[in-house]
């Protein structure tokens, strides 16, 4: 069989194929198609096929791209919206925040019509580790000089001037360790000095000292300025005491001083360009 195949297969395969075409073309003839018409059919059939798959693709893949775009210009609005609006309201929330502070600060001028006012935003902080300071946005021009006292709007000490710009100001805060401020404790009136220390000030206090002998001062007590000298009013908080130790010899007590305003948290204060003096 496998021999006959070898001689023969070639004349049989052209046998089935004529055979194949001729019945291509009987049916072709009995349908009324001509037989090109009938090979171009067949031909053209699956090329319209995947021709119309492709156009089909390409649509598809066009508006997937149409509305990916869309989409990213969307979100990208979205996205301006919502900055602007977080932007709004923190303008806002600021405007606030700074409305109660000059209500604040109106109170105590009120409280001490003495006092004349300057606010001033906290611009930048001094990036030393042996001060404590930062510098505010207003200077000469607005009538601030050396040796001002600074404060809260609740009239709380955060520190003195001492440096000045014709707009810009350095302020030295309480804790600073060149400053010292004539003080009292409120409980007992017993009077000294809160002076600035560097190990205390990495801590954010400040020191108690100077205290007159047998004067009693405890946890909890408040603090005030005592006006002695004429660099600061009399009556301003400082802090509160909270910790009272004493020196090496155990014989002379002296206090830890927190203070009573935030200073890491300070935006705005009020220079106290001028006040009366009391002897």
């Amino acid at each position: 069989m496998k021999e006959y195949l070898k001689k023969y297969g070639v004349r049989m395969g052209i046998v089935v194929a004529a055979s194949a075409f001729l019945i291509l073309v009987g049916a072709a003839a009995r349908n009324g198609i001509g037989f090109v018409q009938n090979l171009t059919g067949i031909v053209a059939a699956p090329m319209q096929k995947v021709l119309s798959s492709t156009v089909n693709w390409f649509n598809s893949i066009y508006g997937y791209l149409y509305e990916y775009d869309a989409l990213m210009a969307e979100n990208e609005s979205l996205r301006m919206q919502l900055a602007e609006a977080q932007q709004s309201a923190r303008e806002g929330i600021e405007a606030s925040e700074e409305n109660v502070r000059l209500r604040e600060a109106l109170e105590l001028r009120q409280k001490h019509t003495d006092y004349v006012m300057e606010s001033a935003k906290v611009v930048l902080w001094s990036s030393s580790n042996w001060s404590s300071s930062f510098t505010i946005s207003k200077g000469r021009s607005s009538g601030i000089e050396l040796g001002d006292p600074v404060v809260t709007e609740y009239g709380a000490l955060v520190g003195q001037v001492t440096e000045l710009g014709e707009n810009w100001a350095t302020v030295s805060t309480l804790i600073d360790v060149d400053m010292s401020v004539g003080a009292y404790v409120g409980s007992s009136g017993s009077s000294g000095m809160v002076v600035g220390e560097y190990a205390l000030m990495m801590d954010k206090t400040a020191k108690l000292t100077f205290l007159a002998d047998g004067a009693q001062i405890f946890v909890g007590d408040e603090v005030l300025t005592s006006g002695s000298g004429g660099a600061f009013p009399a009556g301003l908080v400082i802090g509160t005491i909270s910790n009272v130790q004493t020196e090496a010899g155990g014989q002379i007590e002296y206090g830890i001083v927190t203070p009573q305003c935030e200073l890491d948290s300070l935006v705005q204060v009020f220079i106290i360009k001028d006040f009366e003096v009391v002897e």
